[in-house]
């Protein structure tokens, strides 16, 4: 649904995420197809739903791999913190570890973190890269790859006809 706006973050701010609550942007993106394919699909590969996959050029700094164990260890996290049921604590009022961990890294400078999918079926190759700082330049470039202008430039090509 948001394919007209690839570098807005507008879902991850309406809805929240892991490593974002709502009414923060964040850009969501998996490194490689498969694992975009398993995070959109959250374990129904038995009836899968049309997708876009949108592919980025990225040259980022200031981010954090979650997916080396020092650093865990650095920040006294653990991957089972990682893997948290995040929705199920923001539903019950608490506040995830996650969200705690994305204030204090973007506290500090931080601009994302690449992290293990914890999407169903996924292994600790399956990784994403998250954001909450990214624009046109460096140190944190962010660009979409649509030589061909295929992307929807509205969101009237998502309206019923």
């Amino acid at each position: 649904m948001w394919s007209f706006q690839p570098l807005f973050g507008d879902g991850a701010k309406k809805h929240g995420g892991r490593f974002n609550r709502p009414g923060n942007s964040a850009l969501y993106m998996s490194l490689d197809p498969t694992t975009a394919w398993m995070e959109a699909q959250q374990g129904f590969p038995f009836k899968p739903q049309p997708m876009t996959l949108v592919a980025y050029q990225a040259n980022c700094a200031d981010l954090v791999d979650l997916t080396q164990t020092k650093t865990l260890k650095a920040l006294t996290l653990t991957k089972a913190d990682l893997a948290c049921p995040w929705e199920d604590i923001a539903d019950q009022g608490q506040e995830p570890p996650t969200w705690q961990l994305a204030n204090k890294l973007q506290e500090v400078g931080y601009a994302g973190v690449i992290v293990q999918s914890f999407a169903p079926g996924c292994t600790e190759e399956n990784r994403n890269l998250v954001l909450w700082g990214w624009s046109d330049a460096p140190p944190h470039h962010i660009a979409v790859i649509d030589d061909l202008g295929r992307l929807p430039k509205s969101v009237e090509s998502w309206k019923a006809e």
